[in-house]
């Protein structure tokens, strides 16, 4: 399989942490199927790969925002749902029709009006810049 995104994923490492990237900063293919499993759903590739690049990141899945380990990913409202805010005023997902592009378009959910809006941006676009705004915020303060 092609990796389209995983030096990008993997390069957050070192760009925000200052240390190499090492295997163990992602989810082996074995891990990420066992927390799958019994998921009637596949990841888009962008979405995987992340996941394997950094899933066992715990300074990256918990950046800010709260990234979804794969055994609770689940599809609500037609989105499949991976990240929140820590007040879970926000959800992010994409939507369940488009699982099959490789990096589909970001969308974010009013908790409370559960109304939905395009972040207009894929997944790994949205990933990077979520990155660098968390991480340059905290070097500017």
């Amino acid at each position: 399989m092609t990796e389209l995104f995983s030096d990008k994923f993997r390069a957050l490492v070192p760009q925000y942490f200052e240390d190499e990237w090492v295997e163990e900063d992602g989810l082996s293919e074995e891990e990420l199927a066992e927390l799958l499993e019994g998921k009637d759903f596949g990841l888009p590739l962008a979405l995987r790969e992340f996941y394997r690049a950094v899933g066992a990141t715990e300074d990256i899945m918990e950046a800010f925002h709260f990234f979804w380990d794969p055994d609770e990913l689940e599809i609500e409202d037609g989105y499949l749902l991976f990240l929140e805010d820590e007040d879970e005023q926000f959800t992010w997902g994409m939507r369940a029709d488009q699982l099959d592009v490789p990096d589909p378009i970001v969308w974010r959910r009013n908790n409370a009006r559960g109304e939905w809006q395009s972040e207009e941006g894929t997944f790994s676009e949205y990933v990077l810049d979520l990155f660098e705004w968390v991480f340059e915020e905290d070097e500017d303060n």
